[in-house]
C-alpha cells in the first residue's frame, strides 16, 4: 500500500514538473582592474543600472554584452575580488534633488562632501533621462545677464540657451562662469557649478569667492575633481543637470556650468578603452559626441504649459594653442547655440575678459537682449571688427591716413571700456550708460590714456549722484531708452565728461 502511494506521488510530481527557468538577479565578479569590474550572471540588467558589490560599494553598468557586463565602480574598490557576489538594484543611478542642496558641495552621487550634515532630501531623480521634446519648449526670449559688458552687449545669452565658453588654458574661462553666477544674486536664478577634473585647491578658491559674494546660498557645487575616479568624473555632469531639472520643472530658472567638458571627454575615453571599446579619432570612442549631446539637449526654455522654467547651460572647453577645429571643440560647438571664444594673446596683453568678438557668436542674438541694451549695442561688434581688421594691416605700415588713425584710436578706446575686473559684474543700467557713451561717440572727448581713471570717476558719479540714480532706476524699470531718458542721460554724461576733463587735464 505504501509502495502504491509513493509511486502515485512520484508520477504526480513528474506530471506537474515545471521546466521553466528563472533568471537570477545575482551575479559574480569575473575580473576587476582599474576601477572596471567584469560581471557574469546578471541577466536583464539595464544600461546605467546601479549594481551592488560587497561592503556597500556600487557600480554602474556601462557595457552590456551577451554574457558579461562591464561595470564602472563608483568609489573605493580595493576590497572587491574575483568571485565576489554582485546584486541588481533594478534602479538607474539616482541622486537627491531639491532646495536642500542649495549652498552645499556634493559628489557625483549627490552625497555631501563639505563636512556639514548629511543631505536628507525626500526626492531623487535618475541622472540619465531623455531630453524633453520640442512641444514642451519655447524659443529663447529672456536675457540671462552675466554682468560682463563684452558678453551682454555682443554675445548675449538667453534663458534656456547653451553657450560654449572656449579657449586655451588660463585665459579666464572659469572667471566668466563664476562672474555669471555672482550676477544672478537677487534675480531668482538658481545655479549649479559642476567641477570636473579640477584641482581641489582651485575649487576651494572658487567656493570661497562664492561665499564672499554671498552667492553660494543659491548655488549647488557638484565636485568630481582630479583626485576622483574617472567613473565619478564621467557621471558628474549628468548629476548636475538632474539637480537643475528638478528646479526647471517647478517653473524656476537655473544656470548650470560644466567646468570642463574636455576633461569629461578624457575621463570617458579612459573608461571606454578600459572597457575595450574600439577607439576612433584621437582614441575617443565613436559615441563621444553622444555623451555631450544628450547632456546639453536637456537645457531648455519650457513653455507656459510646462511652467516656464529654464536651464541655461554654459559648458567650458579647453583648446590647445587656440585650435577650435580639434575633435572635441568642434563636437561641442556643433551642439551648442554659440560660443564665447577667449584669446590667449589678448589675455596676456591685459584685456580682461579676453573675448574675441570675431570668433564669438550667439545664435540667439538680440532675442536675448532688452530694448535698453539692444539699442546702444547694435553697432559695437561691427566697430570692433573694423578695428581688428585695420589694426592687423596697420602693423605693416607706418604711414597712416587720418581716417585710419581715428578708427584705430576709437577701437582702442572701446577695448579699454570693455576691460572689466573679475568678480565685479555690472548692472544692466550701468552697462547701458557705458554703451551709450560708445554709441554716441562721446568717448572721442576722452584721452585714451585716461580712460581707466574716467571709468572709476564715472562709477563713483553713478553710485553717488542722485540724478544718475534716478536715471538708472528708470532704465531698470522700463528696460528701454525713452526720449526723456536719453535726453537726461546725454546731458548728464556731457557734464560728467567736462567735469572729468577739467579735473584731469
Amino acid at each position: 500500500m505504501a509502495n502504491i502511494n509513493i509511486t502515485s506521488i512520484i508520477k504526480n510530481q513528474i506530471k506537474n514538473y515545471n521546466l521553466d527557468t528563472k533568471k537570477s538577479s545575482e551575479g559574480k565578479v569575473v575580473a576587476i582592474s582599474d576601477g572596471i569590474a567584469t560581471v557574469s550572471g546578471l541577466y536583464d540588467t539595464q544600461l546605467g543600472e546601479l549594481l551592488k558589490f560587497p561592503k556597500d560599494t556600487y557600480g554602474m553598468a556601462l557595457n552590456l554584452e551577451e554574457d558579461l557586463i562591464g561595470v564602472i565602480l563608483l568609489g573605493e574598490y580595493s576590497h572587491i575580488n574575483e568571485g565576489n557576489k554582485v546584486l541588481r538594484t533594478k534602479k538607474i543611478v539616482q541622486v537627491p534633488v531639491g532646495d536642500k542642496l542649495l549652498g552645499r558641495i556634493v559628489d557625483s552621487l549627490g552625497q555631501a562632501v563639505d563636512g556639514k550634515n548629511v543631505i536628507k532630501s525626500d526626492k531623487t531623480r535618475e541622472i540619465e533621462r531623455v531630453a524633453l521634446g520640442i512641444m514642451t519648449r519655447q524659443s529663447v526670449n529672456q536675457p540671462l545677464e552675466t554682468g560682463i559688458l563684452a558678453i551682454d552687449a555682443m554675445i548675449p545669452i538667453g534663458k534656456g540657451q547653451r553657450e560654449l565658453i572656449i579657449g586655451d588654458r588660463k585665459t579666464g574661462k572659469t572667471a566668466i562662469a563664476i562672474d555669471a553666477i555672482i550676477n544672478q544674486k537677487g534675480k531668482n536664478v538658481k545655479c549649479v557649478y559642476v567641477s570636473i577634473g579640477q584641482k581641489n585647491s582651485s575649487l576651494a578658491i572658487i567656493t570661497q569667492k562664492l561665499i564672499d559674494a554671498d552667492a553660494l546660498k543659491y548655488t549647488t557645487i557638484v565636485s568630481a575633481n582630479s583626485s576622483e575616479s574617472d567613473a565619478m568624473q564621467y557621471i558628474s555632469p549628468y548629476t548636475g543637470i538632474a539637480i537643475a531639472e528638478e528646479w526647471m520643472e517647478k517653473g524656476q530658472d537655473v544656470l548650470i556650468i560644466f567646468d570642463d567638458l574636455s576633461k569629461h571627454a578624457v575621463a570617458y575615453r579612459s573608461l571606454s578603452l578600459l572597457l575595450r571599446r574600439p577607439p576612433g579619432r584621437e582614441a575617443y570612442p565613436g559615441d563621444v559626441f553622444y555623451i555631450h549631446s544628450r547632456l546639453l539637449e536637456r537645457a531648455a526654455k519650457l513653455n507656459k504649459n510646462y511652467g516656464n522654467g529654464s536651464i541655461t547651460a554654459l559648458p567650458i572647453i579647453e583648446t590647445q594653442a587656440g585650435d577650435i577645429s580639434a575633435y572635441i571643440p568642434t563636437n561641442v560647438i556643433s551642439i551648442t547655440d554659440g560660443q564665447i571664444f577667449l584669446m590667449t594673446d589678448a589675455f596676456n596683453s591685459g584685456q580682461r575678459p579676453a573675448v574675441d568678438s570675431g570668433l564669438s557668436v550667439s545664435r540667439v542674438g538680440s532675442a536675448a537682449q532688452t530694448k535698453l541694451i539692444k539699442k546702444v549695442s547694435s553697432s559695437l561688434k561691427l566697430q570692433l571688427a573694423n578695428y581688428g581688421e585695420i589694426k592687423s594691416f596697420s602693423e605693416f605700415s607706418s604711414d597712416l591716413d587720418q581716417e585710419t588713425k581715428t578708427i584705430l584710436e576709437n577701437g582702442s578706446k572701446i577695448m579699454a571700456f570693455l576691460k572689466q575686473k573679475q568678480y565685479s559684474p555690472y548692472t544692466q543700467s550701468y552697462q547701458a550708460i557705458i554703451l551709450y557713451l560708445i554709441d554716441q561717440k562721446m568717448i572721442d572727448l576722452l584721452n585714451i590714456n585716461l580712460i581707466p581713471q574716467f571709468k572709476e570717476f564715472l562709477a563713483k558719479e553713478v553710485k553717488n549722484k542722485e540724478e544718475f540714480k534716478k536715471i538708472a532706476k528708470d532704465m531698470d524699470q522700463k528696460l528701454e531708452f525713452t526720449n526723456e531718458i536719453e535726453k537726461k542721460l546725454n546731458s548728464l554724461l556731457t557734464k560728467t565728461i567736462n567735469k572729468f576733463n577739467q579735473e584731469y587735464s
